[in-house]
């Protein structure tokens, strides 16, 4: 399987490195045509999700296009993650720009560690890499290793450029509070479903989902500012990176309410910025499948 893998990675690879914009874009949104109609588990998944979440707010047309560019946005990622595989810091950052930057250099200011909160949403990938070249802020993110070893080599190197470092997913929070305590910020993905008893249930969309009480519990324990951070493209070349008002976590003598306030808010951060571009998010994972499972069958 890591054979089958490497063969298609290194394939593509060729293809963004070699060809033109011209041509190169073309096929990638060929490509993304292909597995739409092949690719019958995941399409499907998407429109369960999508009828979830915005009912009959969107037409199945809307909807449709929305999965479309749904796996558009995947193979546009890709390309642009072999690009940045030993990329200058200049070239990097000449198609970022930022939006609200103050309010990460007010936290910074502040002195208190910083944690970036965001969700399978734009080129996140990009993300760590850019906020940890334009701030100067050295940066630790959270990651699962994929099935294929060879590739998640890959992965981790590509990753693990400027001062960024990846933390694993499984006993991730020594790692991070040793992290924070160091002056580096943490980056967590939060967005999708978790165990009893990693995550709590919440609204989101109007419905109940679970979500990952890792950022509140560790934003409460290390007094951290908790910003919550969006990536958007509108023609996968140049990326505007968003920072919302931080969400402070309130400690009262009710540490779980604490928690849980604090978790809905990240929820209602998450579901506002897929509002505004709903064909930027992963729609691919089974957000609600605790308490609406049915839909996935």
């Amino acid at each position: 399987m890591d054979t089958l893998y490497l063969s298609a990675f290194y394939l593509f690879q060729w293809l963004v490195r070699h060809t033109p914009d011209t041509i190169k874009f073309p096929i990638i949104k060929g490509l993304a045509r292909l597995a739409y109609f092949i690719d019958t588990k995941h399409r499907n998944i998407a429109k369960a999700n999508l009828d979830l979440a915005f009912e009959d707010q969107m037409s199945d047309e809307e909807k449709q296009k929305i999965i479309k560019k749904t796996y558009e946005n995947l193979l546009f990622n890709l390309a642009d993650f072999i690009q940045n595989q030993g990329i200058s810091k200049e070239e990097l950052l000449k198609k970022v720009r930022f939006e609200n930057a103050d309010i990460v250099q007010e936290a910074q200011k502040s002195g208190r560690p910083i944690i970036f909160m965001t969700a399978h949403y734009g080129n996140w990938e990009l993300l760590p890499l850019a906020i940890s070249l334009y701030f100067d802020q050295p940066m630790s993110i959270v990651g699962r290793p994929l099935d294929s070893k060879v590739m998640n080599k890959i992965l981790e190197k590509n990753r693990q450029q400027f001062d960024v470092e990846l933390i694993a997913k499984q006993g991730a929070m020594k790692p991070l509070i040793k992290a924070l305590k160091e002056g580096r910020a943490a980056g967590l993905l939060v967005d999708q479903h978790t165990t009893r008893n990693e995550g709590i249930v919440i609204d989101f969309f109007g419905k109940q989902a679970r979500h990952t009480l890792a950022v509140a519990v560790l934003a409460r324990r290390m007094d951290a500012i908790i910003i919550p951070t969006f990536i958007t493209s509108s023609d996968h070349k140049t990326f505007t990176i968003h920072f919302n008002p931080p969400i402070e976590i309130q400690k009262s003598d009710d540490k779980d309410e604490d928690i849980r306030q604090n978790i809905q808010a990240q929820s209602q951060a998450i579901e506002e910025a897929i509002r505004h571009k709903p064909d930027e998010w992963f729609w691919f994972h089974r957000r609600w499948k605790e308490h609406h499972g049915e839909l996935y069958s």
